[in-house]
C-alpha cells in the first residue's frame, strides 16, 4: 500500500475475551534455566474485556479503547475515537479484517459519510497481515498473562496503564521479509501440508 501524502494508515482489530484471572498463588521467583516466573495453572475468573486497536503504521502509537462487549455499537465509539484523535486534514487508510462488525450496514453509512476514510481488508482468513495482530501477541505476553487481575475493572487499568507506557516510546513493527517471500513461503507451507494430508 502507498498512501498518499497527508494520510495515516491505521491497522484496526479489537482482541476480544480478555480474561480477568486471579491466580490462586503468587508466581515463584525466576530460577535459574528458567526465563519468565512460574506460574500456577489455577485461577479465579473475572470476567473479560474487548480491546480496540489502531495502529500506527509509521509510528507503531496504538489508540486504544475497552469495551466490555464487541458489537457494531462498540466499533462505531472506536471508530469516532479515532475520527477524534486524528487530524482533520489528514485522509485516513484503515486495514481491518473481515469480522462481521466491520462491515455493518451502520458501519458502511459511518464511512460513506466521511469520505477522508478508505478501508482496506485482509484476505480471509489472513487476519496475520494486519499489524495489529503483533500489538496484540505484545501485550498478551508482555502484560496481560504476566499479572494477575482480582475484578474487570482492575484488568481494563492495567490495559490502560500499558498502554501509556507503550505510546511513551512507540515503535513500528517491521516486516523482516518481503512480500514475494512471505508468499512463497506460505506456498511451500502449504505444498506440504497438502502431501501430509494425502499420505493418510
Amino acid at each position: 500500500m502507498n498512501p498518499p501524502d497527508r494520510a495515516l494508515v491505521l491497522c484496526v482489530d479489537e482482541k476480544s475475551q480478555i480474561q480477568a484471572l486471579n491466580r490462586t498463588q503468587p508466581a515463584l521467583p525466576l530460577s535459574f534455566g528458567y526465563s519468565e516466573t512460574t506460574r500456577t495453572h489455577d485461577y479465579v475468573r473475572h470476567g473479560t474485556t474487548t480491546l480496540f486497536a489502531a495502529l500506527d503504521v509509521a509510528t507503531g502509537k496504538v489508540i486504544g479503547r475497552l469495551h466490555r462487549r464487541h458489537r457494531t455499537k462498540e466499533f462505531l465509539a472506536f471508530l469516532k475515537e479515532i475520527d477524534r484523535e486524528v487530524p482533520e486534514d489528514l485522509d485516513i487508510h484503515l486495514v481491518m479484517d473481515n469480522y462481521g462488525t466491520h462491515k455493518t450496514e451502520k458501519v458502511r453509512a459511518w464511512f460513506a459519510a466521511r469520505p477522508r476514510y478508505h478501508v482496506h481488508f485482509t484476505p480471509t482468513s489472513a487476519s496475520w497481515v494486519n499489524l495489529v495482530e503483533r500489538f496484540f501477541g505484545l501485550i498478551s505476553e508482555r502484560w496481560i498473562k504476566r499479572n494477575s487481575h482480582c475484578s474487570t475493572r482492575e484488568l481494563e487499568a492495567s490495559i490502560k496503564d500499558y498502554l501509556a507506557r507503550y505510546n511513551d516510546d512507540p515503535k513500528p513493527f517491521v516486516w523482516r521479509k518481503t512480500a514475494d517471500q512471505i508468499i512463497e513461503s506460505i506456498a511451500r507451507l502449504s505444498d506440504k501440508l497438502n502431501n501430509w494430508t494425502n499420505f493418510w
